[in-house]
């Protein structure tokens, strides 16, 4: 009876916590919301891309407010949030620190790290491919591993870390598109379309008036963390995990995939299994609920899997697209 009683009271403490969690989310969420505008699905998957504890990649076109919204998330979550500008000159140094030789006293030298940008907790990878591939899988290489190696010393890198990387679809001059490998790297790839009319109306009066909005941190770095823990925690029902396995395994050439298996080149990985059911679990702690639905996995497919596949020439050639394919493949899961 004892046993039972005390199993109740942990269930009790678990949903309680939950409740807090997705209370502090669901507050962040909204005071975001208050400086970005007509971006709700983009400001939902990015939330759901750091409670998931992964980085996105953010793809609009110039002025959809990329810039404005890692600001505003990292005022929002009480992140120290930091910008990169990325161009073709930037250094592996320029991201990741760099040691300099100091006379200390009595004439003695040694090496003194500084710490570069990519000691934050939430960075902003501004316009990523335009920097050489050395310096982008510097970057990459920290976001998997969570500290830098430099001089052959480790540095951890901050609790949390989160990457949000931009880039724009029209300038392709002088970039290095990112390769297949690292893009592997970000849980998800989020679309930043142009606002409808009557965001963009609240867009003119309220960013051009004498005041502008401003957000408020409504949960901590620690808060965040510790949301984090409970998405791991969540319980995902074997529907769920079914239709995760069924989407991921289906978007790949083969069999699995039946008549469109011809159209795909190659397809996702377990890690896109992986990132989908973490992002389910976190879309679910966003809306409220302890456990992900099948609705979920239809929602987060095609920011978890368009930038993990490619199709064949042929089916390019045809006027087929990622977004079509992926669209099919949903229907058969919901």
């Amino acid at each position: 009876m004892a046993s039972g009683e005390s199993l109740e009271k942990l269930e009790d403490m678990i949903v309680r916590t939950a409740e807090t969690a997705a209370a502090n989310v669901r507050a962040a969420k909204e005071t975001i919301s208050t400086v970005i505008f007509g971006q709700e699905t983009v400001i939902e998957r990015a939330l759901v891309t750091v409670l998931a504890g992964g980085h996105a990649l953010l793809v609009g076109v110039p002025g959809l407010a990329k810039t404005k919204l890692v600001e505003t998330m990292g005022t929002a979550l009480g992140l120290d949030a930091r910008r990169v500008q990325f161009t073709p000159d930037l250094m592996p140094s320029d991201i990741l620190g760099t040691e300099v030789l100091e006379e200390g006293q009595g004439g003695r030298r040694s090496f003194r790290f500084i710490p570069g940008p990519v000691f934050a907790q939430l960075l902003m990878a501004d316009e990523i491919n335009r920097a050489s591939p050395r310096t982008q899988s510097a970057l990459l290489q920290a976001m998997q591993e969570q500290h830098v190696t430099v001089a052959g010393a480790r540095h951890d890198l901050p609790k949390p870390f989160h990457v949000l990387a931009t880039q724009n679809p029209l300038e392709q001059e002088g970039t290095y598109p990112l390769p297949e490998a690292q893009l592997d790297r970000f849980l998800m790839e989020i679309d930043v379309d142009y606002p409808s009319l009557e965001a963009e109306r609240k867009i003119l009066f309220d960013t051009t008036g004498a005041e502008e909005a401003r957000a408020k941190a409504a949960m901590t770095a620690e808060d965040l963390l510790s949301a984090q823990r409970l998405v791991r925690r969540l319980p995902v029902g074997e529907t769920v995990v079914e239709a995760i396995l069924q989407l991921v395994r289906s978007a790949r050439p083969g069999d699995e995939a039946g008549n469109l298996g011809k159209l795909i080149a190659w397809g996702p990985g377990p890690r896109a299994s992986q990132s989908l059911m973490l992002a389910v679990r976190a879309r679910a702690l966003l809306d409220g609920r302890l456990a992900p639905s099948v609705d979920d996995v239809v929602e987060l497919a095609e920011p978890v899997l368009k930038h993990r596949m490619a199709l064949t020439f042929a089916a390019r050639a045809e006027g087929e697209t990622i977004g079509n394919v992926i669209a099919q493949l949903k229907r058969r899961v919901g």
